[in-house]
């Protein structure tokens, strides 16, 4: 989501729609509705009290969505890295948010029902992804072998893509994100590194109307989208750092620091956020019994690398 948002997620439970490829449009869709699905209601409960009654608070739907905002010039390329250290279902680790798009890894119906994401919004304004003209939607020049692609709504619109991944507790997830501007418009492609085979997979090139702008608002977050008032009492928690960007000028820059920020949805937790700094990472960490330490809106000071990563794909 982005960090001056209340609560967004490409994610199950988006609507289908015709997507537009290479000039062409084609059918495709992710049908799990868990966003959908009946959450429990809060019962009203009442002190009974001579002449008195009084309603009790409701109880959270969900743990509150927090970020981290990165200071950074415009860019061509994203670089980040994500460890998730506590997830349940219905958890977002987004590793690489930037003014039109995110990517990241979710846990989705259990933890073996895991996807990396890659989501670019169009450039027009609504919720309803059929209502958006053809050419104002976002196009599909690159499709990797294995990635669903198909078209989201519900909060905002736009393309996404899900590769089913089979992501660890503890383990070091990599991300890039290539911005390249044409024309009007910008390209990205969604880059993720597999540990097994040692190797970058291409997931997807999107491309939507920007004016002309490249890559820039970089941040992180995690979200819980499940929002069944349960996952506002369980942990999710994620490690993000060893960021670069490379400039418009083709050089690269670390990462240093970043501004912790939450959604002011008025359906999710407020007090058990947490954020800071841990074995020369950034952290968030949303829900549970989560302790507040860190104080919102203020910079965190990291460790800024001092060799960015040498086997990245070629950026132009």
């Amino acid at each position: 989501m982005k960090p001056d948002q209340v609560s967004t997620h490409h994610t199950p439970g988006a609507q289908v729609s015709n997507l537009r490829v290479r000039g062409r449009s084609k059918r495709a869709g992710w049908t799990p509705a868990l966003r959908r699905a009946p959450t429990l209601l809060a019962l009203s409960l009442f002190a009974v009290v001579p002449g008195f009654a009084a309603d009790a608070p409701t109880a959270p739907r969900a743990a509150r969505s927090i970020h981290l905002g990165y200071p950074a010039p415009d860019a061509t390329a994203f670089y980040n890295e994500a460890v998730v250290d506590e997830s349940v279902n219905g958890s977002y680790f987004m590793a690489c948010g930037w003014n039109t798009g995110y990517f990241g890894i979710q846990q989705i119906r259990n933890s073996n029902d895991k996807v990396v994401i890659f989501s670019v919004w169009d450039p027009t304004k609504g919720d309803d992804a059929k209502a958006v003209p053809l050419e104002q939607r976002v196009e599909v020049l690159f499709e990797g072998e294995g990635v669903k692609v198909s078209r989201f709504g519900g909060e905002g619109t736009g393309g996404k893509s899900m590769f089913p991944h089979a992501w660890k507790l503890g383990e070091t997830n990599r991300f890039l994100v290539e911005g390249k501007v044409e024309g009007d418009k910008t390209a990205y492609t969604g880059w993720f590194f597999l540990n097994e085979r040692r190797e970058w997979k291409r997931l997807v090139t999107f491309r939507t109307k920007t004016g002309g702008k490249p890559l820039r608002g970089l941040y992180s977050f995690v979200e819980d989208f499940r929002r069944d008032t349960k996952s506002a009492t369980e942990i999710h928690s994620a490690r993000f750092g060893h960021g670069w960007v490379q400039t418009l000028a083709g050089d690269w820059q670390p990462l240093a620091k970043a501004r912790f920020t939450a959604s002011n949805a008025k359906t999710e937790a407020k007090e058990t956020i947490n954020a800071g700094t841990r074995d020369g990472w950034f952290f968030l960490t949303t829900g549970g019994e989560t302790k507040q330490v860190q104080a919102l809106n203020q910079f965190i000071e990291g460790i800024a690398s001092t060799q960015r990563p040498m086997d990245l794909p070629a950026t132009k």
